[in-house]
């Protein structure tokens, strides 16, 4: 429940490397918040092959951004099952389109917007390798795997996504600005909208940490704000 004693929906934004990842998973560590990764919820659908997973494998194998009413149909229909949770948003929504459906069902009472220098985004993210199946994500400068190219838990082989290469970086930041732009602003005129800057998860943190005290019940009240 959120500090007013009723349910929190809560939502965090950030362009791809801006630390979401990281930082949701410090959150509902802390704080009474389950999260809701559509990223996650996705790889799911991929791997289980159910209608939505099938529909957005082929405009992924096609190197195609997977349509809004697929991504919103998919995400509403997961969300109508945790009515009575309070919840973390991540990856979604991204367009305007996903933000106003998300609305008329689901409302949003917190956003947060992480903002990152895209020079440090674009050094943070020529350095990243995943975990394919899982989605689990290693960083070379910081975060590396124990052997060379190999996830840690599974040993199997790390890739590099395609958009995670230096020469489609700059057109995928820059896409990203341009879709969520409107999002942000839709958010600013509901007075939902909180931005943290900084160019590290763990400076970005301890603001984040100061400001959720005031919305959502830790899990433990004694937890040091250290990750």
């Amino acid at each position: 429940m959120g500090a007013s004693g009723r349910l929190l929906h809560a939502v965090l934004m950030g362009a791809p490397g801006s630390g979401k990842r990281t930082l949701a998973l410090r959150i509902t560590k802390y704080f009474q918040l389950q999260k809701f990764s559509s990223g996650d919820l996705l790889r799911d659908n991929m791997l289980r092959g159910t209608e939505f997973g099938v529909l957005a494998k082929v405009f992924m194998d096609q190197g195609k951004l997977i349509p809004d009413d697929i991504m919103t149909r998919l995400t509403l229909h997961e969300l109508k099952n945790f009515t009575q949770e309070s919840r973390l948003l991540c990856g979604f929504p991204r367009t305007l389109r996903q933000a106003e459906a998300l609305e008329r069902v689901y409302q949003i009472h917190l956003v947060m917007n992480l903002n990152v220098p895209v020079e440090v985004i674009r050094q943070r993210l020529s350095a990243r390798w995943i975990h394919p199946s899982s989605g689990r994500v290693y960083n070379l400068a910081f975060n590396p795997p124990k052997a060379v190219g190999l996830d840690d838990q599974t040993g199997e082989p790390l890739v590099q996504r395609e958009d995670d290469r230096p020469e489609t970086l700059t057109k995928r930041l820059k896409a990203y600005e341009d879709q969520t732009k409107p999002v942000l602003e839709y958010y600013r005129r509901k007075g939902v909208l909180e931005t943290f800057s900084g160019t590290e998860t763990d400076k970005i943190w301890p603001y984040v940490h100061a400001f959720l005290q005031t919305k959502v019940p830790q899990i433990d009240q004694k937890a040091s704000v250290t990750p």
